[in-house]
């Protein structure tokens, strides 16, 4: 665990984030990148696709513990080459809208996984000994970066909803909002409901109520742009419907807590259904 704080706190490995995620953000916004994030799926997709690489060569080197198995190997080894460039992609996808230590940790774990496809490639083009050698330490090399992984994922919260909590925090039932006479346009603005901060748009006569908190990374929702009926989070674009709360451009992939809304008294209530 100390060596992942060292990773993340180690600032000289931006010299080297900076220029690789401008390269990763070179495919436009758009339904490819959308794909790769997995917004289609509902969560992230890169942790689905590592299933594969990681499975054939695992299978593998177990087959590497038996005599007479050396074309059964090789055939796992380059399925899981294969499976490892969707993979890649949609992992290098992920970590150019991450923060500055889950980039940073993730250049390491990207070395790792890259040392091991580098090993499985060179395990493909050698027979006998030799090959099972490169294989054992391509698994090690995978298993060093699926650590590395876990924690990014676990422990820096990369990838995880971070709206989740909200319906577990916001009180049940119908709450004062903020009173309708202060509310502009397609103006958004941040209120509180008791601890949770929402945002508030206002579209014509329609009023919609988010979570303020961006579902990928936090980032403020209030302080980002609203139009065509979508409210766009300032840190890294993520794009939500403001009628539902549902994702219509990533890198988020779970939708945002959405209240109903009501006039009362001249005050805005909102209710988020299944709170409490």
């Amino acid at each position: 665990m100390d060596l992942m704080s060292y990773l993340e706190r180690a600032k000289r490995l931006d010299r080297l984030t900076e220029p690789v995620q401008r390269a990763a953000r070179r495919l436009p916004p758009g339904k490819a990148r959308d794909a790769l994030y997995g917004v289609w799926l509902g969560h992230p997709l890169h942790p689905l696709l590592v299933q594969v690489p990681v499975g054939t060569w695992m299978s593998a080197s177990l087959l590497d513990a038996t005599p007479g198995n050396e074309r059964a190997s090789r055939r796992l080894v380059l399925a899981g080459l294969a499976a490892a460039v969707p993979a890649v992609l949609a992992g290098t996808a992920d970590w150019s809208e991450q923060h500055e230590q889950q980039m940073r940790t993730g250049l390491v774990h990207a070395a790792a996984n890259a040392a091991a496809i580098a090993l499985y490639a060179a395990s493909a083009v050698v027979t006998g000994r030799p090959a099972k050698r490169l294989r054992l330490a391509g698994l090690a090399a995978a298993g060093a970066g699926g650590y590395i992984g876990g924690h990014i994922a676990y422990r820096q919260s990369a990838g995880a909803n971070q709206a989740e909590a909200v319906p577990h925090l916001v009180e049940p039932g119908w709450q004062d909002v903020m009173p309708l006479a202060e509310l502009d346009d397609a103006k958004p603005v941040k209120r509180m409901l008791g601890d949770v901060p929402v945002v508030v748009v206002r579209d014509g006569t329609g009023i919609h109520v988010l979570a303020e908190r961006c579902s990928h990374l936090s980032g403020p929702l209030s302080d980002g742009d609203y139009h065509d009926g979508c409210l766009t989070c300032p840190w890294h674009g993520s794009t939500f419907r403001v009628a539902d709360g549902s994702v219509a451009r990533g890198p988020a992939t779970a939708p945002q807590p959405a209240f109903i809304t009501r006039a009362y008294d001249g005050m805005l209530q909102a209710c988020l259904p299944g709170a409490g």
